[in-house]
């Protein structure tokens, strides 16, 4: 279905536009609704001008059920549009639910989003907004002037007080939100501030507890906590003032139309009937205004959640279909590869080529800070800001879809961290829960025993194995993850942090079985000790290749050359040491 280039200038706006058929619907349950909201007030005017005058109980019986035949009609039209609302919200959050989680995840990996879960909440106040009052108040606004038309056929009088009331209406929204907004909004900055400072404290209880830094963190605390109050409050005396204005305008229009209305009669310009059918339709032509006085702020809440939205998908488009590849062998190659960071002068990988042949074990070593695990990022693909190649196979990374390479790739970043589920789930990495596969990596990673030893075994759900999983425990799982369905390339990043020498012996024995089975695997590591299982060294120091080739010939080369007997040893630079 084509739509029109106007409304083409996002995904967000032309996935709304797919919906014109329903608004246009409701907008014609809208009609329906604010036609038959005259009934009172033309059944009040029958009432009193036609029913009391004339004494007949056969006129009032008639115009009574009239009355509550068109009240049927339009609670029916008032509850069908609500329907349908609802449903075309469900059908929104289901068209748009996986792009804003692909987008948020994407803007999150790239380092743009700091908190990804903003993204649900602006889908969730957009599709509430979408059925919930609010519109209503905005459907139902377009006929005020059919009520304003009424009362001007009564009497130009009330027309004209009813356009004063309005204009008030209006006056005084503006005016809430110009004086309330910016204090509403420091207000809420400063709460979420506060509660991310303590809330970041509450997760190293432990080393607050143990070196009494209690009291301290607590001042600081509180600081952030009665400046927050102290926006708070202000924020909340401007907004009941305004609310006190606001209901002092809406009792003054209640009365002075009906004194108006009283005036009017007794000048003989307008019957008893007509003075309170007018005072029930001027209630009515200002309720739209009433509503959007109260819906303003989820309007505005609504509007910079539609802005967010539009802005993120716009940044992240939904990825094109790619080339379905053959199984990789394993071959990496990187090619003047260049990595930076926002806010870096220097970049932390400065043009790196190498060549990785398949079915060896290499050994990324280097000083702290060499960028050892930004390589390890830019060779599976999740480093944001690169430059250069990475090439599996000899096609680059960054044309293979996620879903497809994920299977064929281990990863064990520098910080484990196992998701909620089972423990057989998380080795698993959350697809079909393979029982051998997942046995074999937990035994490769030497963490079967240890798994065993739980009362639900590999059903042991995170949440309650969390607590009593050692940081070393937990690699080891992380660990399995990694090798699960023994995947072409397996990067493990300081796999050995917090093994003992059991662990690092089943470490070692896991990444000999993965060698002779053909896998390629990159060993980032401190400690030297693994580094016997490699088959060739990587030396890396300030963002560059300092040494490449295989273990024999690196360590060759890192050993300080012996200098004759008779000289003094060279000035030149020596080989690095391991």
């Amino acid at each position: 279905m084509k739509t029109s280039s106007f409304f083409q200038r996002s995904e967000l706006t032309a996935t709304l536009w797919s919906f014109r058929r329903e608004f246009a619907v409701v907008m014609i349950f809208s009609m329906v609704v604010n036609i038959l909201m005259l009934t009172p007030t033309l059944y009040m005017l029958q009432v009193f001008d036609r029913v009391m005058s004339s004494r007949s109980e056969m006129t009032l019986y008639a115009l009574t059920l009239v009355m509550l035949f068109l009240f049927a009609v339009m609670g029916f039209a008032e509850w069908a549009r609500s329907r349908l609302l609802v449903r075309a919200g469900v059908r929104l959050d289901q068209q748009l639910n996986s792009r804003v989680f692909n987008a948020s995840f994407e803007a999150y990996l790239n380092q743009l989003e700091h908190n990804p879960v903003q993204a649900f909440s602006d889908l969730t106040n957009v599709r509430q907004f979408l059925t919930g009052n609010g519109l209503f108040a905005f459907m139902d606004a377009p006929w005020i002037p059919i009520y304003m038309v009424v009362l001007y056929l009564l009497h130009p009088m009330l027309c004209a007080l009813a356009l004063v009331f309005a204009a008030l209406t209006v006056g005084m929204t503006f005016l809430s939100h110009r004086l309330t907004y910016l204090p509403l909004e420091q207000s809420s900055e400063a709460g979420v501030e506060a509660n991310t400072y303590v809330h970041s404290k509450l997760r190293n209880a432990e080393v607050i507890e143990s070196m009494g830094m209690l009291g301290d963190l607590r001042r600081l605390w509180m600081t952030r906590h009665h400046y927050h109050l102290k926006l708070s409050s202000r924020a909340q005396d401007l907004g009941h003032r305004m609310q006190a204005l606001t209901k002092f305008l809406n009792y003054s229009q209640q009365s002075l139309v009906l004194g108006a209305g009283a005036l009017l009669v007794i000048d003989g310009q307008l019957t008893a009937g007509a003075m309170i059918a007018a005072n029930v339709l001027m209630a009515r032509a200002l309720q739209p205004l009433g509503l959007m006085v109260s819906t303003w702020k989820s309007f505005l809440a609504a509007r910079t959640a539609f802005t967010r939205l539009e802005a993120l998908l716009a940044k992240h488009p939904e990825r094109d279909a790619r080339v379905v590849h053959p199984a990789p062998q394993g071959e990496m190659r990187i090619e003047n590869l260049t990595a930076t960071a926002p806010g870096r002068a220097l970049p932390i990988l400065r043009g790196l080529s190498a060549a990785f042949p398949a079915g060896e074990v290499i050994a990324v070593v280097g000083p702290s800070g060499s960028g050892k695990s930004t390589l390890a990022r830019a060779l599976v693909g999740i480093w944001p800001h690169v430059e250069g190649k990475v090439l599996l196979d000899g096609e680059s990374i960054q044309s293979w879809d996620r879903d497809e390479l994920g299977p064929y790739l281990g990863y064990l970043p520098q910080d484990i961290e196992l998701f909620d589920g089972t423990i057989a789930e998380n080795i698993a990495r959350f697809g079909p829960v393979d029982p051998e596969k997942v046995i074999r990596a937990a035994e490769r990673a030497g963490v079967h025993d240890m798994i065993l030893h739980f009362p639900r075994g590999y059903d042991t759900t995170m949440g309650e194995a969390g607590n009593l999983l050692s940081g070393g425990q937990r690699q080891r799982i992380g660990l399995a993850r990694a090798m699960y369905g023994d995947p072409s390339v397996i990067v493990l990043d300081e796999p050995n942090a917090n093994l003992d020498d059991v662990g690092e012996a089943a470490l070692v024995k896991a990444v000999q079985d993965l060698k002779n089975q053909g896998r390629t695997v990159f060993l980032i590591t401190h400690r030297m000790n693994i580094i016997g299982v490699a088959d060739r060294i990587l030396v890396m120091h300030d963002g560059a290749i300092q040494l490449y080739g295989t273990r024999d010939e690196v360590i060759a080369a890192s050993q300080p050359k012996a200098a004759p007997a008779s000289q003094e040893p060279a000035g030149g630079q020596e080989a690095p040491a391991l």
